[in-house]
């Protein structure tokens, strides 16, 4: 689910103004009863799913969601790439299963049959890409209704696992593990429902999670007081604890790979169009990239040439050697910026610190350490 950039940057405008408007309390007031007529629908939904009254469907073989509570930014692709290597590495044949955001279509289409990559981001959705890029020998397959894109791939694949990318939410499809992802630097998205916050549903959720990991961790001050109120939430099942590691920096326009610590002292300029913007800014300041700039567009923004024009003159007018993109952006950039400047794409692996034994037995799937490299 995404938001409109128009739409969020007027919510945090409206919800943030310490004197505000008259115009802001009116969107404040206006923003409170969509919430919570948001909030009504669905906790509606989710009784009647628990009735029996909206049907769970089964498919004859395991599936494994990974989800969220909030909108975006959690860290589901690297966790999802990390699932399916430890499940392939154990002699497994997953098979993952995603909804193909922004894609023309909605209709179940098989994007990587494991062997080769037959639809581009725009048929595809861009994470469906990037997954199938980095997950060689694991078919990859999109649909708006997740059952339907089920059968296509059990009637294609045979997998004996399917990976449910970002489902959590989508209870048609019966799952035997839930694991849901929270981002440590804002586990609860401020704690309202959507449009008013980030959380598609109360908290309360976490009740139907067998597991849970939090993502940024090395940028949470207190885990213990985290964990607290993770309980507090609903969560009754093991809590892990991961960071997302760099691991790969690589040339778009002469596909060079080099250590993500190239980007020590470099004179960066930062762009994304991703959900979470702040946390990869934080990445390269990490790595010792001197951030002389930096371009933040929607999630999934689809880069045309006007952008790509647009991006090279700021760059260049603030005096930048590179400019860094993430990995899901360079899939919708598709080539280098015409700019005369390398333009670099960070990746990186998601390393499971504390809890990988308690979510490997919770999940099934013997966790595999992160591939560097």
């Amino acid at each position: 689910m995404s938001v409109p950039a128009w739409l969020l940057l007027a919510v945090e405008g409206a919800v943030a103004a310490e004197a505000p408007s008259l115009s802001q309390r009116g969107m404040r007031a206006g923003l409170a009863l969509a919430e919570a007529g948001y909030g009504i629908a669905v906790r509606l939904r989710s009784a009647a799913f628990a009735a029996g009254v909206l049907k769970s469907h089964r498919l004859p073989c395991r599936v494994v969601c990974v989800g969220n509570l909030t909108t975006g930014g959690t860290g589901k692709t690297p966790t999802v790439i990390r699932l399916a290597e430890s499940l392939s590495a154990a002699g497994g044949r997953p098979c993952i299963l995603l909804r193909g955001y922004g894609r023309a279509g909605c209709d179940p289409a098989v994007v990587s049959d494991g062997r080769s990559v037959g639809l581009g981001w725009r048929e595809a959705g861009d994470e469906a890409v990037l997954l199938a890029r980095r997950l060689p020998g694991v078919p990859v397959v999109v649909g708006a209704d997740r059952v339907a894109a089920g059968r296509l791939a059990l009637a294609r694949f045979s997998p004996d696992t399917l990976l449910l990318d970002d489902g959590f939410q989508h209870r048609r499809l019966a799952r035997d593990v839930d694991l849901v992802l929270l981002d440590g630097t804002d586990p609860f998205g401020g704690g309202r429902l959507l449009p008013r916050g980030r959380l598609r549903e109360p908290v309360a959720g976490l009740g139907r999670a067998q597991a849970v990991l939090v993502t940024r961790a090395d940028q949470v001050a207190d885990r213990n007081a985290l964990r607290r109120w993770i309980v507090a939430a609903g969560a009754t099942c093991p809590i892990g604890w991961a960071i997302h590691r760099p691991t790969r920096l690589w040339d778009l326009r002469t596909g060079a790979t080099n250590a993500p610590a190239e980007l020590q002292g470099c004179l960066a300029f930062a762009v994304s169009g991703i959900a979470n913007p702040a946390g990869f800014h934080r990445t390269l300041e990490a790595l010792g990239a001197s951030l002389v700039g930096r371009l933040a567009y929607p999630d999934h923004h689809p880069f045309g040439a006007a952008d790509r024009q647009a991006i090279g003159e700021a760059a260049r007018a603030a005096g930048a050697e590179c400019v860094v993109v993430t990995e899901k952006d360079a899939v919708r950039l598709e080539a280098d910026l015409p700019v005369g400047l390398p333009t670099l794409a960070l990746g990186v692996s998601l390393e499971v610190v504390e809890g990988d034994d308690l979510l490997a037995a919770a999940l099934g799937i013997p966790l595999r350490r992160a591939i560097h490299g």
